[in-house]
This record gives structure tokens, C-alpha cells and sequence, in this order.
């Protein structure tokens, strides 16, 4: 009985030893001295059709101090062009086309977007921006922690592409537009003429054997 309570004693008193160490452990850990964060910057989505926008985020950076952000932009992998005065269709089939003389005016031209802004950490060092990138290609963001010394950077890219065009309307198997009323007037009234005319011809057919048998046609 006595070995007992000495164990449950031992038992409890190691529980209580525990909870201060597990309750340290659980509270935010200093951070050494020099240590610095690593920088971090994403981009959501990847990849956009042409006229959307990239949301850029970074983090690890100085709090409160100035990032510069630089964009390149490469082409994207060519597609095969199609014969000389065709073009393409979304489904990959060419159409020929005719030459149009067509100028578009300057002030509808959108403005390009800047390859190099600045923005200002918050005072968790992160930041977000948006970017709407005005022609297809792949961008390349690179975000440079003008704060540290010596300069920090993190890389990210994305890619944009060109919006494929509406697909034109369904119609049915045939490839012919269904008939209405009004289309159908023409028809009725050609086919109810050829009718007329054929009962004609049919009672003249008739009288004509009628007569040859009763022997009145002409000798």
C-alpha cells in the first residue's frame, strides 16, 4: 500500500514538473541575434488569359521598407502558323481570309504595364500587389529587399496567354438554320401550283382515253 502512493506520488509530481516546460515550449521562440528570414514571393494564378491580373505576394522582407520589383518577359513556345492568306480556327481548322485595310486609333491602344515599381512592406515585412500584364508572354517578377544589406531578391514567374475567341452558335446536324412561317409561304405556294397543275393534266389524260374509245378521235 505504501509502495503504491510512493509511485502515484512520483507519477503526479513529474505531471506537474511537465506543464511549465510544455506551456514554454508552446510561446513564440526569440528569434537569435542576425538571424534574418527567408524571402518568399508567390504569384496567384500561375497562369492567366490575356487581360486578367496577377496578384503578387512576398514575405521575409524588412519590415516597413522598400522592395523594387523588376518584370521581364520572354515569348511563349511558337505554335505553328497557318498557310499564307488562311487563318486559324480555336478548333485548330484554317479559314481563308480576305485582305481589309483596318486602323485602329492610337487612343483605344491600352497603356503598357510598368517593368519596374516599388512597394513598401507592412510591418510583418509582406506585400501584395496586383499586376495586369498588357501582352502574352511569360513575366518573370523579381522582388529585391532594398532594405538589406546586401540586397536580397526572390524570383517568380507566370504566364500569359492569348484568350481563344467565342465559339459560334450551335445549330442542328445538318448545318441548316430551321425553317420559319414566313420561309415556308414560297414553298407551299410553288407546291400547291404543281399540284393544280398535275390534277389538270391527270382529267385531260383521261378524257383523251375516253374519247379514243368511244371512237370519236380524229382519223
Amino acid at each position: 500500500m505504501r509502495l503504491s502512493r510512493i509511485i502515484m506520488a512520483f507519477t503526479v509530481g513529474l505531471a506537474v514538473a511537465a506543464v511549465p516546460t510544455a506551456a514554454g515550449a508552446a510561446q513564440p521562440q526569440p528569434q537569435p541575434p542576425g538571424y534574418v528570414p527567408q524571402l518568399l514571393l508567390t504569384l496567384n494564378p500561375t497562369a492567366i488569359p490575356l487581360g486578367a491580373s496577377f496578384t503578387l505576394h512576398g514575405s521575409g522582407f524588412t519590415p516597413n521598407g522598400t522592395v523594387t520589383i523588376d518584370v521581364s518577359i520572354s515569348a511563349l513556345p511558337p505554335v505553328a502558323a497557318p498557310a499564307q492568306g488562311t487563318a486559324r480556327r480555336s478548333d485548330g481548322s484554317t479559314v481563308a481570309m480576305a485582305a481589309v485595310a483596318y486602323s485602329k486609333p492610337q487612343s483605344s491602344q491600352p497603356q503598357p504595364a510598368p517593368l519596374h515599381f516599388s512597394v513598401t512592406a507592412n510591418s510583418a515585412g509582406e506585400f501584395e500587389v496586383s499586376y495586369t500584364p498588357t501582352r502574352v508572354g511569360r513575366y518573370t517578377f523579381t522582388a529585391t529587399d532594398e532594405a538589406s544589406d546586401p540586397d536580397r531578391t526572390a524570383s517568380v514567374t507566370g504566364v500569359v496567354y492569348q484568350k481563344r475567341p467565342p465559339k459560334p452558335p450551335h445549330h442542328d446536324g445538318g448545318g441548316h438554320l430551321p425553317v420559319t412561317g414566313s420561309s415556308l409561304n414560297t414553298p407551299m405556294k410553288l407546291g400547291g401550283g404543281l399540284l393544280g397543275s398535275g390534277a389538270v393534266l391527270l382529267l385531260l389524260t383521261l378524257a383523251w382515253r375516253r374519247r379514243e374509245r368511244l371512237g370519236l378521235g380524229g382519223r
